[in-house]
């Protein structure tokens, strides 16, 4: 059996700037600029953003739930300060904070081009 790590989460995006800038400021990732792309050192991995351009052959974004990679997960500490703080920077929630079964707490927002964002937090409080 091959071990994997991970490596990135490779977004394109029509403003790869405000989806950086989105990312910086509602989730604390670090902008680094690669080569014709913006790389976001976020939660312990990579998130590159690459331009998307009209007529460069990129599809648009379907709607939500879709099969396929239907969203990411990030954990955090202290989930309810965390949604409180982000929904009052206007950030949308698709899902409020609740506890899915005794020990997780999760959340759902909604990114740049409609990306969904699991933020969870695993406790014993959760119970």
């Amino acid at each position: 059996m091959p071990v994997v790590t991970w490596d990135h989460v490779h977004l394109r995006s029509p403003d790869p700037e405000a989806t950086a800038a989105w990312l910086e400021d509602v989730l604390g990732g670090e902008i680094v600029r690669g080569p014709g792309r913006i790389d976001i050192r976020l939660g312990g991995a990579m998130v590159f953003i690459a331009p998307v351009t009209s007529g460069d052959g990129v599809n648009s974004a379907p709607a939500t739930p879709y099969q396929g990679l239907d969203h990411f997960g990030l954990t955090v500490k202290d989930i309810d300060a965390v949604a409180a703080e982000i929904k009052a920077k206007g950030v949308e929630f698709t899902k409020e904070p609740h506890t899915i079964r005794p020990g997780v707490r999760i959340c759902f927002i909604r990114g740049p081009q409609g990306i969904s964002i699991e933020l969870l937090e695993r406790d014993k409080k959760y119970a």
